[in-house]
């Protein structure tokens, strides 16, 4: 039987897999999704999303991405990994996650994409223009990409997707852009004042302060299925997983899911103080702990 099945759960409560029923929707959060959908419904074309490790921007865009299934307006597709070597080869992805077939005699060497030939760059922006013009402006269609990890976006990708947004009607963009990555993103857009001046809504999340890791680690508890009256988590321990986490919803949710281990292994109940403060030294007697977190805990 699972650990989390002894302590009264339906579900793992504490599982770091990306599940959008599992995300705590906090102000942050929150205030990024609806504005999101906002940009999506006027087509303004690009929003940004920044934020650190571990502050929920992979399980934001799943958030998205269960939202946009229920809208039958909507044609979307996410990108997890970034990471083109060229123009070729993002363009020739981006027709292919649309399932963008082009006819034969589309392309300037006149055969088809999927027989093996090498249609040029042009020959792919053409075919994705009229995929955007036939869906978006034909079909009323808002088609959507998504991009995850956009912090390892080249200077070269960075400008095919300047390129896309270029494509429009005089009322608004065919092609709606959302991009989620670390800061660092944040130096190659500043660098790009082109594609900078195209950003409709750009927003950082920020780490959790204290009532909203409490509530994030009760909601997540509430979700996994538990309905006993009893708190599994005192107001103390809480209290030492946010000093230790800094608000880090990855951090928080990894921690809490040693805990609750560490409950049935020891036949306890609840989680005090001492059992958060004896894994977090086990942490960092066996060096798998980070600096600014080891830094975090001997400043209190």
């Amino acid at each position: 039987m699972s650990y989390f099945k002894v302590l009264g759960f339906n579900k793992e409560p504490f599982s770091t897999s990306p599940d959008p029923e599992f995300f705590y929707l906090s102000k942050e959060h929150e205030t990024a999704l609806t504005n999101i959908l906002i940009e999506l419904r006027l087509k303004r074309g690009l929003s940004v999303i920044l934020g650190d490790v571990g502050t929920g921007k992979t399980t934001l865009s799943r958030k998205l991405i269960q939202e946009l299934k229920e809208r039958e307006d909507f044609i979307f597709h996410i990108i997890l990994d970034p990471s083109f070597e060229n123009e070729h080869l993002f363009l020739t992805s981006l027709l292919r996650n649309f399932e963008i077939s082009p006819a034969r005699g589309n392309f300037s060497n006149g055969v088809n994409i999927g027989n093996g030939s090498q249609p040029t760059i042009l020959d792919l922006r053409e075919s994705l223009e009229r995929f955007l013009f036939q869906k978006g402006v034909t079909e009323n269609k808002t088609v959507t990409l998504i991009i995850d990890e956009a912090q390892k976006l080249s200077e070269d990708s960075l400008e095919v997707l300047r390129v896309l947004l270029n494509y429009e009607t005089n009322e608004f963009k065919l092609l709606q852009l959302v991009l989620l990555g670390q800061l660092e993103l944040h130096s190659k857009i500043m660098n790009i004042p082109n594609f900078f001046d195209r950003i409709s809504f750009k927003y950082t999340l920020n780490p959790l302060d204290f009532d909203e890791t409490k509530e994030m680690i009760q909601f997540r508890i509430k979700q996994a299925g538990y309905t006993a009256n009893m708190h599994l988590f005192l107001d103390e321990a809480v209290r030492e997983i946010y000093q230790y986490s800094r608000g880090y919803p990855r951090r928080i949710t990894l921690l809490c899911h040693k805990a609750l281990k560490n409950l049935v292994l020891k036949n306890k109940f609840v989680v005090d103080a001492g059992i958060i403060r004896e894994l977090i030294d086990e942490e960092i007697k066996s060096g798998w702990h980070k600096r600014d977190l080891l830094a975090q805990k001997n400043s209190y």
